[in-house]
């Protein structure tokens, strides 16, 4: 088990050779920051790469990497980003379509690594972009492959439902709360209070 997992890692670590380009991009609910290096972990950008979460911000990130891979003579792209929250499904999809490399950094990896750019553990959107980009350069990273569109409608489907059927029996704990402290004679009338006699009632 324990040679299959570090074969696995050796792999990741691997993927990411002399002619890869490696971009962190720290995720924001309007507007994302992007940091690229190189497979050794140098910086390749002056300044962060930042753009909005929406189509034409996309454009502009793809057309900055296709700079950087000219400027560099790298002829490969990987993008890095963590997992957390929904604002990373739009950009990673779309990356993917345009034919590039997709890698999710779980979100412990960069908190934990946050110190080793600058000793200090704060946060900014281009440092968080760089650790994420430190992570994928050293393996420490998911593919990432979107589901069909059936299996995801699908997921979305059990999500709300799951939502919905949590919702239902919070609303049904409060009403069989206020029958029982203003009308607590209602249960001889009817053993079931979500029955269609009661409800219609």
């Amino acid at each position: 088990m324990k040679s299959r997992l570090i074969k696995a890692q050796n792999q990741r670590v691997e993927r990411i050779s002399t002619s890869t380009l490696v971009i962190g991009i720290d995720i924001a609910k309007e507007k994302h920051a992007a940091q690229a290096i190189n497979f050794r972990g140098i910086v390749l950008t002056n300044r962060p790469i930042m753009f909005s979460n929406d189509h034409a911000g996309f454009e502009h990130l793809i057309s900055s990497i296709r700079k950087l891979q000219k400027m560099h003579n790298l002829n490969d792209v990987v993008v890095g980003m963590e997992s957390t929250g929904h604002y990373w499904f739009n950009i990673a999809n779309w990356l993917i379509k345009q034919g590039v490399s997709v890698v999710l950094v779980n979100p412990m990896t960069t908190k934990r690594n946050k110190e080793n750019r600058d000793n200090s553990p704060s946060k900014n959107d281009p440092k968080d972009a760089l650790v994420i980009a430190d992570a994928v350069s050293r393996g420490f990273y998911t593919p990432f492959s979107p589901k069909e569109d059936d299996f995801r409608r699908l997921r979305v489907i059990v999500t709300n439902r799951e939502h919905w059927v949590v919702k239902s029996g919070r609303i049904k704990n409060r009403i069989h709360r206020w029958l029982d402290i203003r009308f607590p004679e209602y249960r001889q009338a009817f053993d079931e209070i979500f029955s269609p006699r009661s409800l219609a009632t």
